[in-house]
């Protein structure tokens, strides 16, 4: 029992010491004109940018291309 015990604590030991392979990020990104960043998201397939100007800007992760330009509903 004090066996397992030892395994068990030695086993989180070491699998909480590895840190998660990082997000890869596209080599560049361009914003659009006159865009400034306020948020950036990452996700499997996409980076994910909330503009100043009330925009979502969705690129894509692999080729850095923007796919998607998104206008937020102004209050």
């Amino acid at each position: 029992m004090i066996l397992g015990l030892i395994v068990i604590i030695g086993l989180l030991v070491t699998r909480l010491g590895m840190a998660p392979a990082p997000l890869a990020l596209p080599e560049s990104i361009t914003l659009p004109e006159g865009m400034r960043p306020d948020a950036i998201t990452l996700s499997a397939e996409w980076v994910i940018v909330l503009t100043r100007e009330e925009t979502i800007l969705l690129y894509d992760r692999r080729s850095g291309q923007l796919r998607h330009e998104i206008g937020l509903p102004t209050p």
